[in-house]
């Protein structure tokens, strides 16, 4: 499923989980909008992209050090780890 080439994070992960609400949690609260929306593979949160305003899933990573999201987004099958700076399209 995961390139050989991934950084041991992609490597880890066994099941991608994606969002089902589509929707990002912490926008939601806020009244905001978002662009893109993705999903962390460590709790399950979906989160907006860097180009939402809000940046939230990548603020998200910065509290938690939770390395690698997948896109929640129709279609797309990748992921990517933060501290490795590593794209995947599984």
């Amino acid at each position: 499923m995961i390139d050989q080439d991934s950084c041991s994070h992609i490597k880890a992960i066994k099941k991608v989980v994606v969002g089902k609400n589509r929707v990002c949690e912490e926008c939601i609260k806020i009244q905001g909008n978002w662009v893109h929306l993705r999903t962390c593979q460590t709790c399950g949160q979906t989160l907006c992209c860097d180009s939402s305003t809000h940046k939230h899933m990548t603020k998200h990573y910065h509290e938690t050090q939770h390395p690698v999201i997948a896109s929640a987004e129709k279609g797309e099958r990748w992921l990517w780890c933060y501290p490795d700076e590593k794209f995947v399209d599984y």
